[in-house]
């Protein structure tokens, strides 16, 4: 077993051990500690323990690693090895008792990432990627979507504080020009994880951060899908634009956010 892949089978373990913890605050969710950082930017104390409990998880098994974490300042590895954390990606909707967030941890080496998982506890389904090997859900292989075209499909669209919200009105409208259904769940990483198992055929959005993206790209490309190509280590220091869709709508929706986002 390669390094690679016994990383990938303690990222599955762990996720599932932090899932069960962030949800341990969710059925709890009167007595949680919310902080907002922003406009529509929350945290709560479950963000910062959950990625605390991650990170003291990973030292114990990977003390050379690097990490990057949403909540808390990196540590610098020197094994060549990144782990990339957001402890709940969705915190919107778990403050406000919605069962739509996520565990997401990826693995990056060389400017790639190399290992993916994304862990639902509210449904208790763990999406998992290894680079060369394929994308999982639950153990049984997954695939993109075959076949259908945008007016036959649903597309997620995400936007953030980050950027100009009303820059994701054209994108929307192309998108209903096209015929196409469009989607936003407030987890763009659970969203870029349904595209991988053929639940929806693609997802779009001007700026993600890497701990909410790098996991589910990898799944897509994985899943037999297409991803815009960027380098892990500059998405870890400065986010990006991402555009991932099945084969046969994801030139469509390159184009589509070429022209709302001016590139």
């Amino acid at each position: 077993m390669s390094s690679f892949e016994n990383r990938q089978e303690f990222a599955i373990g762990l996720c599932h051990d932090a899932g069960q913890l962030a949800l341990s605050y969710f059925k709890d969710r009167t007595r949680l500690v919310v902080d907002k950082k922003g406009r529509q930017d929350w945290v709560s104390e479950a963000d910062r323990n959950v990625e605390t409990f991650i990170r003291e998880r990973l030292h114990q098994a990977w003390p050379d690693d690097g990490v990057y974490g949403e909540e808390h300042e990196p540590t610098l590895g020197t094994s060549g090895f990144d782990w990339v954390i957001d402890p709940i990606d969705g915190t919107t909707n778990f403050v406000n008792g919605i069962p739509a967030w996520t565990i997401v941890l990826a693995g990056v080496a060389q400017g790639r990432t190399e290992v993916g998982v994304i862990h639902d506890p509210n449904v208790r389904e763990t999406f998992a990627a290894l680079r060369g090997a394929g994308a999982t859900l639950n153990g049984t292989s997954m695939q993109v979507a075959g076949g259908t075209p945008l007016n036959s499909g649903t597309v997620a669209v995400g936007y953030s504080n980050r950027v100009e919200a009303a820059h994701v009105i054209p994108m929307i409208s192309d998108l209903i020009d096209a015929g196409a259904m469009y989607h936003r769940n407030a987890s763009g990483a659970l969203s870029i994880a349904y595209v991988a198992a053929g639940r929806l055929l693609g997802y779009v959005e001007e700026h993600m951060n890497a701990w909410d993206c790098l996991a589910g790209q990898l799944m897509v490309e994985e899943a037999g899908g297409r991803v815009e190509q960027q380098d892990a280590t500059g998405m870890i220091r400065d986010g990006g634009r991402v555009v991932v869709g099945t084969p046969d709508v994801f030139e469509t929706l390159v184009r589509f956010a070429d022209r709302a986002w001016n590139r």
